[in-house]
C-alpha cells in the first residue's frame, strides 16, 4: 500500500501550497467583514472608501520617524557588536555573553527613540507657535 516515503511529496504540496492560500483567503474574507461592518453602521461608500485610504497612507510611511528608528537600532547594535567583540578579547567569554551585550545595546537604542519621538511630538513647532509672531504696525 502506501508508505510514508510516499506522502512526503503529497504533504510538501500541500503546504506549500494550501497554507499561503488559506491565508490569502483568510485576509480577504477578515477585510470582507470589516467593511460589512462598516456598512451596517452606516457609512456611505466615500466614507468607507476614505477610511481604507487612509489607513493605507499610514501602513506605507511607517511613521514620520521610522527612519531614525531603523538608524538609531543599527547604530547601536553595531556598537553592541564592537563592545562585544573588545571584550570578548579581554575577557575570554562565550557568545552567550557577546549576544546579550548586542541585544541590551538594541534595546538602548530602541529606548533613545522612543525618548527623542516622545520629545519631538510633546513640543510644538516653533513655526506654528503664536509666540514669535509680531504684529506689524
Amino acid at each position: 500500500m502506501f508508505q510514508t516515503e510516499d506522502l512526503i511529496p503529497i504533504f510538501g504540496i500541500i503546504f506549500t501550497f494550501g497554507i499561503p492560500g488559506l491565508i490569502i483567503l483568510s485576509y480577504i474574507y477578515i477585510k470582507h467583514r470589516e467593511r460589512m461592518r462598516l456598512i451596517e453602521k452606516g457609512l456611505t461608500p466615500d466614507e468607507i472608501k476614505n477610511y481604507f485610504s487612509s489607513e493605507k497612507i499610514k501602513s506605507k510611511t511607517g511613521g514620520m520617524y521610522s527612519s531614525l528608528k531603523w538608524g538609531l537600532l543599527f547604530i547601536f547594535i553595531g556598537l553592541g557588536i564592537i563592545l562585544a567583540s573588545i571584550l570578548s578579547e579581554i575577557y575570554e567569554y562565550g557568545d552567550d555573553v557577546s549576544f546579550g551585550i548586542v541585544i541590551m545595546f538594541a534595546g538602548i537604542g530602541f529606548m533613545l527613540y522612543y525618548f527623542i519621538v516622545k520629545n519631538k511630538l510633546s513640543t510644538p513647532l516653533l513655526a506654528n507657535s503664536n509666540e514669535f509672531k509680531t504684529k506689524e504696525d
